[in-house]
């Protein structure tokens, strides 16, 4: 404490004893309702703090605030503490209002009015501090990853207060980590780790890791990581038509899919070159037939690889006499009539079967039913 703040402790302690005296002495009244009143305080790490402290009514007795180590900041408009964050805002005979700016950790702590009545009365605020957290870091991603590998992102971030809360997200859809809280003082260390079975899938998905915290609710930190995984090709043929057809056009592609790209490609015939390169095109993926005939007939081969692999696909093309197509298209459509006639008839026939049955039915029980009446007539 410097020699201005025991000077004005002494002046406290003798302004204390005078009011005690003139008290004794039935001078000071109305002063038995006089209870100064404060609020708790919440701030942000770097942010201000207001500290309020007011009474109801007052007779000119003078308001203090002290900090946590009970060193008086300020007696009225009169500056005790020298602490450059920490300001006059209001001072009246009901009211003591100071500022702290650019509050730290330090800072958080039970701070004191006082009203120097007789008794002196007093009142606490708590002053809580918001420890802000770091921006997360997001370690253990391997450039590239392999497809089949087990890897685990660890997400890390350091001096909030309380403790923040870590959440994962692939891409749009959160998943669940494994947290781990350590306490630094008086901020946490937070850790979460997610565990990853890693498959093609993966490849391009983004992972992030999000802080929440209250200190946070405007802007909330965040980091993402794009993963990026290789894995051997898948092969597949895609036709341009459904019927080949002697004198058209086909283009066979073949799609593949690969990290690192699977490019270029090998197209092969029967396991053998392709034959007559004049009418059958290579570009790059595709292998293109400008006019086809039979002698186009045959197993054709798509292969494609990288590092990791090697995959193919097959295609067995017919080429079909446009003609004869057409002949068994006529073929089709008469036996297809003659099938729907057989049909019609058929159902004809049980429509008439089903009547005569019918009639045939009833005048058996009308015989069956006249004959008991007539041998009671003999009778």
């Amino acid at each position: 404490m410097n020699l201005k703040s025991n000077l004005i402790f002494t002046l406290y302690t003798i302004y204390g004893i005078l009011l005690k005296v003139m008290a004794s002495k039935g001078k000071v009244r109305g002063i038995s309702g006089q209870y100064p009143l404060v609020q708790n305080v919440t701030v942000t790490e770097g942010g201000m703090a207001n500290l309020t402290c007011r009474v109801e009514y007052n007779d000119n007795t003078s308001l203090q605030w002290s900090n946590p180590a009970q060193q008086t900041l300020f007696f009225g408009d009169k500056k005790a503490l020298r602490d450059n964050r920490i300001e006059l805002v209001r001072a009246t005979s009901s009211e003591l209002t100071i500022s702290i700016n650019d509050v730290t950790l330090g800072d958080e702590g039970l701070y004191t009015c006082s009203l120097f009545t007789m008794p002196v009365r007093t009142a606490k605020a708590y002053l809580t501090v918001l420890g802000v957290p770091e921006k997360p870091e997001i370690n253990g991603l391997t450039k590239p990853a392999m497809e089949g590998d087990h890897i685990t992102l660890t997400c890390i971030t350091q001096g909030s207060k309380p403790a923040a809360d870590l959440r994962w997200f692939r891409n749009e859809k959160e998943v669940k980590g494994a947290k781990e809280v350590n306490a630094s003082g008086k901020t946490f260390t937070v850790r979460s780790s997610l565990q990853l079975h890693v498959d093609r899938n993966d490849d391009g998905v983004a992972y992030t890791c999000r802080v929440d915290h209250v200190a946070l609710a405007q802007a909330p930190q965040q980091a993402t990581e794009v993963l990026e995984v290789h894995y051997a090709p898948r092969v597949e043929i895609i036709k341009s038509t459904t019927v080949p057809q002697e004198g058209q056009y086909l283009k066979l592609e073949c799609f593949s899919r690969g990290n690192p790209s699977p490019d270029p490609v090998m197209w092969t015939k029967d396991g053998g070159d392709l034959p007559d390169l004049d009418r059958i095109i290579v570009q790059g993926r595709e292998l293109a037939f400008t006019s086809l005939n039979k002698t186009d007939n045959g197993t054709y081969r798509c292969e494609a690889s990288n590092h990791l692999g090697t995959s193919s696909a097959e295609y067995v093309l017919y080429v079909y006499d446009p003609n004869a197509l057409g002949q068994h298209g006529t073929d089709h459509a008469l036996i297809g009539g003659v099938v729907a006639v057989v049909v019609f008839v058929t159902l004809c026939l049980i429509i008439v079967l089903g009547r005569y049955l019918a009639r045939h039915k009833g005048k058996t029980t009308m015989g069956q039913t006249s004959r008991p009446i007539e041998s009671v007539e003999r009778a």
